[in-house]
C-alpha cells in the first residue's frame, strides 16, 4: 500500500510540474511581419583595417604547486580601424594592463599547461583578449587580436 501511495505522489508531482511549466511559460506574440525572413545584422563597413603591433612582449608566469613552473612570452598585435590608431597609441598602457590581466587569468586556470597551442586553448585566449581590448578601446576600434609570437620558457 505504501508503494502505491509513493508512486501516485511521484506521478502527481511530475504532472503538477509539467502543468506549471506549460502554463507559466511566456506567451509567443505573433506579428504580421513574423512570416518574413529576418536579415542578419551586418556591421557597418570599416574604411580600412590596419595592424597595430603592441610594443614589447608580455611575460606571464605559469604557477605550479612549488612556485613558478615556467614563463610564457607572448607578442600581440591588434587588427584595428586605422582611423583610431591615435586612440590606440595613446592608451597602450591601459590596454597592456587589461590584456596582461586576461593572460594571468588564463594562466591561473591552466590555459598554458600541457598543449597550450591547441585551437581550443588559443581560441579561448583570443576571445578573452578581444573582449578586454574592446572594453578598453571600444568595439568600433579593435576587430581582432593576433598572437604573433608565443613561447614557453622553462620546464
Amino acid at each position: 500500500m505504501g508503494k502505491i501511495v509513493a508512486v501516485i505522489l511521484i506521478l502527481l508531482g511530475i504532472g503538477g510540474g509539467a502543468f506549471a511549466g506549460l502554463t507559466l511559460r511566456p506567451a509567443i506574440e505573433m506579428e504580421e511581419d513574423d512570416d518574413l525572413v529576418a536579415e542578419p545584422v551586418v556591421a557597418p563597413p570599416v574604411e580600412s583595417l590596419g595592424v597595430f603591433e603592441l610594443p614589447g612582449h608580455f611575460m606571464v608566469p605559469v604557477i605550479a604547486e612549488t612556485g613558478i613552473h615556467s614563463v610564457m612570452v607572448i607578442a600581440l598585435a591588434l587588427e584595428i580601424d586605422e582611423a583610431f590608431e591615435a586612440r590606440v597609441a595613446a592608451n597602450v598602457p591601459r590596454l597592456r594592463d587589461a590584456l596582461l590581466q586576461v593572460m594571468f587569468d588564463h594562466s591561473n586556470t591552466g590555459g598554458f599547461d600541457g598543449t597550450f597551442t591547441s585551437q581550443t586553448s588559443l581560441g579561448q585566449l583570443r576571445r578573452s583578449l578581444l573582449e578586454a581590448g574592446q572594453k578598453t578601446l571600444g568595439r568600433e576600434t579593435v576587430h581582432r587580436v593576433l598572437i604573433t609570437e608565443i613561447m614557453r620558457s622553462g620546464a
